[in-house]
């Protein structure tokens, strides 16, 4: 049986659990980030409600800039209130919404101990939903392609 299935609440703070979490969530913006460098980001599909996913967070966040994510801001108490019931929406329809994921602070750049934090996979996918259709992703693939290119002869 896979561990990090299994509710939270039977592991308190296992160490173990927390470095298992960490590692699903690097290998996951390792490939998300491979996929961006090679694929235009316009053309992803992160789940089958994109559309609803990207339509809600611009209702609701309309003028959330998506390039530079400040987390002290993201993470307020005030933010907090406002996405709550954003997330929440998603609870019953959208696979792990609740997990933690690694979402890039700047959106040039690639992940880093200090271009990352932790977010909900919703918060994620809303944020990178729109960062692929507003052309924000645009910039990774332009930087990092040639260096992956390069780095294989």
């Amino acid at each position: 049986m896979d561990v990090l299935s299994r509710p939270a609440e039977e592991f308190e703070n296992d160490q173990s659990v927390e470095a298992l979490w960490a590692m699903k969530a690097f290998e996951h913006a390792e490939v998300y980030f491979n996929l961006l460098s090679s694929v235009d980001a316009k053309l992803l599909r992160l789940t089958p409600l994109d559309d609803t996913i990207y339509r809600l967070f611009r209702e609701e966040f309309p003028i959330f800039d998506v390039s530079l994510v400040d987390e002290n801001k993201l993470k307020s108490t005030q933010e907090k209130a406002k996405w709550r019931p954003f997330c929440e929406r998603f609870k019953n329809i959208v696979e792990d919404y609740s997990f933690g994921t690694l979402l890039r602070s700047d959106a040039s750049k690639d992940y880093d101990e200090q271009n990352s934090m932790l977010v909900t996979r919703i918060q994620f996918y809303a944020i990178e939903l729109a960062r692929n259709r507003e052309g924000v992703n645009d910039i990774i693939r332009k930087k990092f392609a040639c260096k992956k290119s390069d780095s294989k002869n």
